[in-house]
């Protein structure tokens, strides 16, 4: 287990780097002994660090819920993350130049929540009642952390993911909004392409079978720390394409189908 001060001081890294737009070096690598519950430990620092510089919890984000990603990292859960105020972009906003360091495109379903949950023994079917609307949206990543360490060629660990607030940089949301219960969340799909053309595409089983599955994972582990998903928050359920680098001048489109369509710029 960490101590106090090595949280802190991961996070105060973490926090500075974002600031900065630079990159760390791998925490996993500084702390080789660190666990998945230090790594929130981390992340929970950091979210305390956001808040104390003025940021308001907007909601959560859910990743690694894909098997290809979970094989890359050697687990068998998904992760978690803060969404902050400062993160939502308008569909079809031109993102600024140097608001990220290395951006990548995933495609989600977000839940805009109506009523709380709180595990444990949340189920897909408490989900979807608490669940006011769904859309289609595009979440930015971004990684605080390098994602190979230059002298050992270690790639990064879960460990760096989690303390890294799992990635998140932003989420832009567009599309049609629909009722929960309207919509065939697994048949719910996108097609990505960046600048015209095709780069990824996918279907909402390819989130732990059910996108709203996402969601009762986070209420539950949420519930196991004495927290819960709020009221108003929105919730990212979890990819279904592997992520699309984001360059300079390039164009990300995610075609929802009937569902519409949702975009960013990146400048």
């Amino acid at each position: 287990m960490l101590t106090e001060d090595q949280i802190k001081d991961a996070a105060r890294r973490l926090f500075d780097a974002e600031k900065n737009r630079t990159q760390i070096r791998l925490l996993s690598h500084d702390f080789p002994g660190g666990t998945m519950d230090d790594a929130y430990r981390v992340q929970a620092e950091l979210v305390r660090l956001k808040i104390e510089s003025g940021l308001v919890v907007k909601g959560w984000k859910i990743g690694l819920t894909s098997k290809a990603m979970q094989y890359a990292l050697n687990i068998n859960i998904p992760d978690s993350g803060v969404l902050f105020d400062d993160m939502f972009f308008p569909d079809s906003a031109t993102i600024p130049a140097d608001r990220f360091i290395q951006p990548r495109i995933e495609a989600e379903i977000a839940f805009v929540m109506k009523a709380p949950l709180k595990g444990p023994g949340v189920t897909i079917f408490d989900v979807l009642n608490a669940t006011d609307f769904i859309t289609p949206s595009l979440e930015i990543l971004d990684t605080r952390i390098l994602r190979v360490d230059p002298e050992t060629k270690k790639t990064r660990t879960i460990f760096d993911t989690i303390s890294d607030n799992a990635a998140n940089g932003g989420i832009v949301m567009g599309g049609r909004p629909v009722r929960p219960l309207d919509a065939d969340m697994r048949w719910m799909g996108a097609i990505v392409s960046r600048n015209g053309e095709i780069e990824e595409t996918g279907l909402g089983a390819g989130v732990l079978n059910h996108p709203a599955a996402g969601i009762a994972w986070l209420a539950n582990r949420l519930g196991q720390y004495g927290s819960s998903i709020s009221a108003g928050d929105v919730v990212l359920s979890g990819s279904f394409i592997r992520p699309v680098e984001a360059r300079h001048g390039d164009t990300i489109v995610a075609d929802f189908g009937a569902y519409g369509t949702v975009s960013a710029y990146f400048a």
